[in-house]
């Protein structure tokens, strides 16, 4: 399988996850919006961004954890296994894919006024532009939405600077002109100005240094928007005649032209059609990268994941998304659909304030996300509630339409994903913790697929000690042994191993304690022996939770054997530093004692921090 390329940069971040946001939120949605809350719609919109928070943090830490292609698909199929796996995956392409027909479709109607070509055939017209742009390199569709976001941003800093100017107090009383609580249902009606903040996370795998650069990316996004559409409706509510921004469609342009005129108005326009146009190629990215990571877990054939060898892009599951939204643009009507796609992201943003509960209270070691979401799991909580609060905002018509859909994906996964995919999950891991007991439940294939992201993610080198501690003994013991005891187990279980008499190993552990102790720090013990031979190494890594006794009573819970012969005696010297310092890492002895199993015990050594050579 081809991995995908680092080359989306802390601005690329920005840029998606920006351009996902700006286009019908701030071109479309303030009139309406005013027409349900007044003045306090601006409020409106704060408390839309803010109900967002929660989920963001949550986001991060599972993509700084998981920063693989798919997003919230992946680290929700790894949280809660395939059955919800699937629903995830399917749900968050469907979702950007009408978002995007429909920012097509809002591009189409501007290009229609000048062009004698219907609308839908224009927006069909452009969906083939961008699958082409994205079809031939992330980073070239990513320098494309870096330019068309800052063109947006820059005229939208225009019209708010201009505005501030002409702002008409008077167009604000009374602020709360429809009570109180239209603010928080008109919340609901706007939150789909933040959609796709958190899709960025579907290109993770794709991104330059992605424990720093997708959560600040986020964070900034969300920030710099935010400020933008409050100014901006603050402008224009200040601007235009309140009877008629409660009826039209096009309020900033109609602003726009009070302001500068019809000059302006076509400035503004052209932002419009730019915010359009970003959405539309962000959708694409986005969404793309969907059926390719629902493809390596072979929820969707194999066909879906194949990376092309010259652009190094998914372009059979480009090809499949452009293909999909050309039939939303052809035969589908878009209006109730985007109020589901909005709908089935608020079930996916509670799916992800779930998964980080999930994962922290599992305990899996490999879990190691390079952002941790602060005030858990009060933040998570928080998010999972306001999810919930926005559902019911929505209305049931709204529901029962997306579980319709809901229930076409969970048919899929009957039909084909059962048959082809299994795969552990963090609630199997919390289920065994909690209630089974029974560490035959799960096999160790989650750790093992955390542990390689986590090596990936970080640019971990594989040196001598690293292969040495990937290829150790590892051993669990639950009973209390006395160090000689001790010694004559572990030599027996690496006499099978190195071929060497188990009573020679015994004796020179046994001399090596006499001459000086291994016990070198409290709760550490690192007995170590020079054996006859060639090119001979192995560790043994030993936790005993009750603790092998040394002299004077003294207990070792962490104890790593080495054996090597004397030409390796310079690896015998680095392992005894790179052990030293593995276990002062910071919560070492926790981890290590809470570790479930021999698999999470190796990856704990294996991934601790240390000095590391090529």
């Amino acid at each position: 399988m081809k991995h995908l390329e680092r080359q989306l940069s802390l601005l690329d971040v920005f840029c998606v996850a920006t351009g996902a946001m700006i286009s019908s939120g701030i071109f479309i949605l303030p009139g309406l919006a005013f027409a349900k809350a007044g003045p306090a719609v601006i409020l409106s919109y704060i408390l839309a961004a803010l109900i967002c928070i929660p989920t963001l943090f949550s986001q991060a830490e599972l993509t700084t954890a998981m920063p693989k292609a798919g997003g919230d698909y992946f680290y929700i199929m790894r949280g809660f296994g395939p059955l919800l796996g699937t629903v995830a995956g399917f749900s968050s392409w469907f979702a950007l894919s009408f978002k995007g027909a429909f920012a097509l479709l809002g591009m189409g109607a501007f290009l229609s006024m000048f062009s004698p070509l219907p609308l839908h055939i224009v927006a069909l017209i452009l969906c083939v532009f961008f699958v082409i742009i994205n079809l031939l390199g992330v980073k070239f569709a990513g320098k494309f939405q870096v330019y068309l976001v800052i063109w947006l941003l820059a005229i939208l800093v225009i019209y708010i600077i201009f505005g501030v100017q002409r702002v008409n107090v008077s167009n604000f009383n009374p602020f709360f002109a429809k009570g109180y609580a239209s603010v928080f249902a008109t919340a609901s009606f706007v939150f789909i100005s933040y959609g796709g903040l958190t899709k960025v996370a579907s290109l993770a795998e794709e991104v330059h240094d992605p424990g720093r650069n997708l959560p600040l990316g986020m964070f900034l996004s969300l920030a710099v928007t935010t400020i933008i559409y409050a100014l901006a409706v603050f402008v224009t509510i200040g601007i235009m005649n309140p009877e008629i921004l409660k009826s039209t469609l096009t309020p900033i342009s109609d602003a726009s032209a009070i302001l500068g005129g019809s000059v302006f108005k076509i400035l503004v326009s052209v932002a419009a059609f730019f915010a359009f146009i970003s959405t539309a190629n962000a959708a694409i990215m986005s969404a793309s990268r969907y059926p390719l990571s629902m493809s390596r877990d072979k929820i969707l054939p194999e066909l879906f994941q194949k990376v092309h060898r010259r652009f190094n892009t998914p372009h059979v599951s480009i090809i499949l998304t452009g293909v999909f939204m050309i039939t939303v643009i052809a035969f589908l009507r878009l209006e109730s659909l985007v109020k589901v796609a909005s709908s089935i992201l608020i079930i996916l943003y509670i799916l992800a304030n779930f998964s980080v509960i999930l994962f922290r209270e599992s305990r899996i070691q490999s879990y190691r996300p390079k952002f941790i979401s602060p005030m858990y799991p009060v933040i998570q909580i928080t998010g999972i509630l306001a999810g919930l609060f926005l559902l019911i905002e929505m209305g049931s018509f709204i529901i029962f339409l997306t579980l319709i859909i809901l229930g076409l994906e969970i048919f899929w996964y009957g039909v084909y994903s059962k048959k082809h995919t299994s795969r552990d999950s963090a609630l199997i891991y919390l289920l065994e913790r909690l209630v089974a007991q029974d560490k035959g439940l799960v096999s160790d294939n989650l750790l093992t697929e955390l542990k390689d992201i986590v090596i990936k993610r970080d640019d971990i080198i594989e040196d001598k000690i690293h292969k040495v501690i990937d290829n150790s003994i590892v051993l669990d013991i639950n009973d209390p042994l006395l160090m000689e005891s001790f010694f004559a187990f572990v030599s027996h279980k690496l006499s099978v191993q190195l071929n060497i008499n188990e009573n020679i190993l015994n004796d020179k552990f046994l001399e090596r304690e006499k001459a000086s102790s291994t016990l070198l720090a409290p709760r550490l013990a690192i007995p170590h022996i020079i054996v006859e031979g060639e090119n001979i190494f192995q560790l043994v890594i030993v936790r005993s939770a009750p603790g092998v006794i040394f002299p004077e009573d003294k207990l070792a819970h962490m104890v790593f054997v080495i054996v090597a012969s004397d030409d390796l005696r310079n690896l015998h010297l680095k392992m005894l530093a790179a052990i030293a310092q593995i276990t002062q890492n910071k919560d070492f002895d926790q981890n290590w004692m809470s570790a479930k199993n021999i698999d999470e015990l190796r990856n704990l050594v294996l991934l601790a921090e240390r000095k590391r050579s090529h």
